[in-house]
């Protein structure tokens, strides 16, 4: 097994080789790599152990990253300057090797990103539901982890890694790993609290609203919380299975 990174800014992470998307892996992520066959990468993912295959050229051997992308996407420049060339488009949560540290542009060793963008690896935020806000109109993608197309469970993942929480990629698992305490009575909604639903999962942004990426709007979106619950029970995907409150 070898230590790893992706080296692509979004790559679909199969089920098997040229199988169907589980999740997304995104620029300077880290992998351990198990088996190589035919153009194919066996891989686990560091973030939270989820294993899938991707392109061996999407890969490359793991170098110690600096920084990662705060904003919710920049450019990856030939030369820094905001006219030069862009070679690359990366999501929030990428992560990067700084070279040399500017006012206005830091070097990498694949070329500058403007130095805003960028906030060092062992700083964390501190509100999951504000960065699940910077998310808001990216298109929904089943499996999906990037501001060009997120869903449910990659939403809830990259907001609360994004504050330093450990958290699995998928609903399921989040659903039975987060939150150690469950407000009774199917109320008392507070900010950042998770209601999950099978197979669905959404932030509490107030007690009226949610922030979710789902299918019904197609993106990342504001819904007033109770004709939240309404729609999706009225629609056929059942009620609420846990409402989860991280301490």
């Amino acid at each position: 097994m070898s230590k790893c990174q992706i080296i692509r800014p979004v790559v679909d992470l199969l089920d098997q080789p040229e199988g169907a998307r589980q999740r997304q892996l995104i620029w300077g992520e880290q992998v351990t790599v198990k088996d190589k066959q035919g153009g194919w990468a066996q891989i686990v993912a560091a973030k939270d152990g989820y294993p899938g295959y991707v392109p061996s050229a999407a890969l490359a051997a793991a170098v110690q990253t600096t920084h990662w992308v705060s904003a919710v996407a920049t450019h990856v420049y030939t030369r820094p300057d905001f006219k030069s060339p862009d070679l690359h488009s990366l999501s929030f949560g990428s992560q990067v090797q700084l070279l040399s540290q500017g006012e206005r542009f830091s070097e990498t060793p694949d070329g500058f990103i403007p130095t805003p963008h960028l906030s060092p690896l062992e700083l964390h935020l501190k509100d999951p539901v504000a960065v699940a806000e910077l998310f808001l109109g990216t298109p929904y993608l089943w499996g999906g982890n990037s501001r060009l197309g997120i869903d449910c469970s990659g939403l809830v993942q990259a907001s609360l890694l994004a504050c330093g929480l450990p958290c699995p990629g998928d609903s399921g698992p989040q659903e039975r790993a987060l939150g150690n305490y469950a407000p009774p009575n199917g109320g008392n909604y507070r900010r950042g609290d998770l209601l999950f639903w099978k197979g669905h999962v959404a932030l509490v942004r107030d007690c009226e609203t949610l922030v979710h990426a789902n299918a019904f709007h197609m993106a990342v979106a504001l819904e007033p919380l109770q004709p939240a619950i309404d729609r999706i029970l009225a629609q056929g995907d059942g009620a609420v299975t846990a409402h989860k409150r991280l301490l």
